[in-house]
C-alpha cells in the first residue's frame, strides 16, 4: 500500500497536470469502487449515476492530500476522495498518449495501452485522461459535496496530525507515545499519533532512530522520542524528494517509478548485511506485518 511519500509524490505529479482542466466525461467500469469504502462492497447503480453526473462538466481547482488520501477539489468545492489501498494507481496520459511528466518512460503492462483490463475509472479531461487502475479492487474513489461531508462520513476519524505540518509537535508526539503500552511498530502503523507511516517507513524510522520496533512506547526516553520525531520528518521528506519507494504496483502519476527503495536501510533486506555494522538483518512479525531490523544497531 502506498504510504505518505508515495501518495504525496503522486499528488505533486497530478497537481502539475490536472489543475485548471475541465472534466468532460466520466466512465466507470467497476461500480463498487465509487459506491462505498466498506470492506464488503457491491456496485450501486444510483451512486454510479450520481458520481458521474456530479463530476462531469466541472473544473479541477486543486489536488490535495490528507494522510494517505488524495483529494481532488472541484470548482464548486466538492471533492473526489481517492484511497489507493494495496494496488490502486492513478496514471495521467496527455492527448498525445505521453505519460512523461518530468520523469522517464517505463515498460510496464499495467500502464501500457490504457485503458486496459485493470482500468476501472476514466476521467476524460481537456488535455488528456486520468486513469484509475486497480488489480485487486480494494481502493475507492468517492464523491462528496465538500471536505466537511467527507469528514462527517468518518473518513478521517482517529487519525493524527500530518508529520510535515506545524501541528505535528514534539510535545504532543511525546505525550502520545508515552500513553501507549504497545510496541513502537504497532503504534506508528495505527495513525493516531501521526499519519502516513506504513510498513516501509516504520522500519526505516526505527532503524534510523536506533530503536527496535518491538520496544514498548511508554518505556521510551525523552531522547529516543526526539530522535524518532526528527527521523520521521527527515526520512519522509527525503522519500518524497526521491518520488517514494516503488515496490509492487506503486507508480507515480506519470507511470514512472519512485527511487527511494534504493536507499532502504532495512525494509526488504532481511538476511542481508546491515549497511552500518555488517551483521545480518533479522525479521519477525509485528502488528501482522513483516518487520526487518538490525539486532546490533537497534536496542
Amino acid at each position: 500500500m502506498p504510504e505518505l511519500p508515495e501518495v504525496e509524490s503522486i499528488r505533486l505529479g497530478l497537481k502539475k497536470v490536472l489543475v485548471g482542466q475541465n472534466v468532460l466525461e466520466v466512465n466507470v467500469n467497476e461500480g463498487k469502487i465509487v459506491s462505498s469504502n466498506s470492506n464488503i462492497r457491491v456496485s450501486n447503480d444510483k451512486k454510479i449515476t450520481e458520481f458521474k453526473s456530479n463530476i462531469k462538466n466541472k473544473s479541477i481547482i486543486s489536488v490535495e492530500r490528507r494522510a494517505k488520501n488524495i483529494i481532488i477539489k472541484l470548482n464548486d468545492l466538492s471533492v473526489i476522495l481517492i484511497h489507493l489501498k494495496m494496488t490502486g494507481q492513478l496514471v495521467y496520459e496527455d492527448s498525445k498518449k505521453n505519460k512523461i511528466i518530468g520523469g522517464h518512460p517505463i515498460i510496464n503492462s499495467y500502464t501500457d495501452n490504457l485503458p486496459n483490463k485493470h482500468t476501472h475509472i476514466i476521467f476524460e479531461l481537456d488535455n488528456g485522461s486520468l486513469y484509475y487502475n486497480d488489480t485487486r479492487k480494494f481502493g475507492y474513489v468517492l464523491y462528496y459535496k465538500s471536505v466537511e461531508k467527507a469528514i462527517e462520513a468518518n473518513h478521517f476519524k482517529k487519525i493524527g496530525p500530518e508529520p510535515l505540518e506545524k501541528d505535528f509537535t514534539l510535545k504532543d508526539f511525546r505525550e502520545g507515545l508515552l500513553s501507549k503500552n504497545k510496541n513502537l511498530k504497532q503504534v506508528l502503523l495505527e495513525q493516531e499519533i501521526v499519519v502516513g507511516i506504513g510498513n516501509i517507513y516504520a522500519d526505516e524510522i526505527c532503524f534510523a532512530s536506533g530503536l527496535l520496533p518491538s520496544k514498548i512506547c511508554n518505556t521510551l526516553t525523552s531522547g529516543e522520542i526526539e530522535s524518532l520525531y526528527n527521523n520521521i520528518k527527515s526520512i519522509l521528506r527525503l522519500a518524497i524528494k526521491h518520488g517514494g519507494s516503488s515496490i509492487s504496483d506503486y507508480l507515480l502519476a506519470d507511470g514512472s517509478r519512485g527511487n527511494y527503495a534504493r536507499l532502504h536501510a532495512v525494509y526488504g533486506r532481511a538476511g542481508k548485511p546491515c549497511k552500518v555494522c555488517g551483521n545480518v538483518l533479522e525479521k519477525s512479525k509485528m502488528a501482522g506485518r513483516t518487520t526487518v531490523f538490525c539486532p546490533f544497531c537497534q536496542k
